[in-house]
């Protein structure tokens, strides 16, 4: 799932689930949606990506290269360890910003087990 939200300044998409193969046909939807917003900053959030392959990087590679063109910036907020590595493998990494000072707050969206109930393995 890919939500798309606006500022004056800022585009932010917010990312969850797999970004992959089997995800592509929403990318060339998406990727328009973006470039006609014409914002200067845009903000892809990370932090619910389970899982993101070549294709999910390509994606974000052409993302940021539209911008890049428009003589914008992109901002990676909560990309995991293995999705840097990705885009490093890639060839792709110094096309983006990471915003290594964001701290993802999963935790606070996750119901909670109703008490006395077994912790989830």
């Amino acid at each position: 799932m890919i939500e798309i939200s606006t500022s004056s300044t800022t585009t932010t998409l917010l990312v969850a689930g797999d970004l992959d193969l089997a995800e592509r046909e929403q990318f060339p939807e998406v990727t328009a949606r973006v470039v006609g917003l014409r914002r200067q900053l845009l903000v892809i959030d990370m932090c619910r990506v389970t899982f993101m392959d070549s294709t999910g990087a390509a994606f974000l590679i052409s993302l940021a290269d539209a911008g890049r063109r428009r003589g914008g910036a992109t901002v990676l907020r909560g990309a995991a360890d293995r999705d840097l590595f990705v885009l490093e493998i890639c060839g792709a990494l110094e096309l983006f910003r990471i915003d290594a000072d964001h701290h993802c707050e999963l935790g606070a969206e996750l119901p909670s087990a109703p008490e006395g109930a077994p912790a989830p393995a």
